[in-house]
């Protein structure tokens, strides 16, 4: 028995250039906190409306020109990648601000955000799709920790203003509690804990004491893995919560960088 010949797969397109930024200021927005704010033509069609959704960051070597780092994306060399999230973006402006705390020189994301200054650049692709999309549930709860504190802010700035819930800020330190234009039904809590790299239970010890409402519940959590993973057994099995409507995710886990959580988080599926 004969068979013919298949046909030439079609060669992929090449993956298109990520954008390049550049900044327009950085500055701290808290203690612990340093928003950079990007401005200029590259973010001309930016897709609207995806304040809270993910986007990967691609950091250049330190004293590397923008004419190097832009060959080296061209020769398909990668760079230090990162995740992060939009917290602003003003069409109108060609303006985009993403938030990172501030870690020194501790991690390469945090180093690059705080030496960062006016022409600085880096490379930026997505965002991707936001983390709740729609907003028809009866009750919403929303907990976070630095990590995440811009998906969680943007997420409550995006809802009905007659929205009702709960909403759960853990921060380093008390001056780094944020203005978030949140519904006036969202009751908003501030817990410190001085140390993120010592694990934390306060919010899961907050969330278990709160009275649980009737109807339908939404939620946006994010932060550390630990943290997340006990908080998704509490509301999938004790609350029995729905999976669509539990946004829940860990951003980060003590003791890694982000290329061993990302594989961490791989391997358990």
């Amino acid at each position: 028995m004969t068979h013919a010949p298949s046909a030439p797969s079609e060669p992929r397109p090449p993956r298109p250039l990520p954008r390049i930024l550049t900044v327009k200021a950085a500055y701290r927005l808290t203690p612990n906190m340093i928003r950079v704010t990007f401005a200029g033509p590259e973010l001309a069609g930016l897709p609207e409306g995806r304040e809270g959704a993910n986007c990967k960051l691609m950091l250049p070597e330190p004293g590397e020109s923008r004419e190097g780092f832009v060959a080296r994306l061209r020769d398909g060399q990668q760079p230090l990648r990162r995740t992060y999230t939009v917290r602003h973006y003003r069409p109108d402006l060609q303006e985009m601000d993403i938030d990172f705390v501030a870690h020194g020189d501790t991690g390469p994301a945090s180093r690059w955000a705080h030496h960062a200054q006016p022409g600085d650049f880096l490379g930026f692709a997505g965002p991707g799709p936001v983390k709740v999309a729609q907003f028809d549930a009866d009750w919403y709860l929303v907990a976070a920790d630095p990590s995440a504190l811009p998906v969680a802010a943007a997420t409550l700035e995006a809802m009905p203003r007659d929205a009702k819930g709960v909403a759960i800020f853990e921060i380093t330190d008390a001056a780094d509690r944020q203005n978030i234009d949140a519904p006036a039904g969202i009751e908003m809590h501030w817990l410190v804990h001085p140390n993120p790299l010592n694990a934390s239970d306060q919010q899961e010890r907050l969330i278990r004491s709160l009275d649980w409402p009737d109807g339908r519940v939404q939620t946006c959590i994010a932060g550390e893995s630990g943290v997340i993973r006990s908080l998704r057994a509490f509301l999938h099995q004790e609350k029995a919560l729905a999976r669509a409507d539990t946004y829940i995710s860990g951003y980060w886990k003590i003791g890694l960088v982000e290329d061993e959580h990302q594989a961490m988080k791989r391997a358990e599926g």
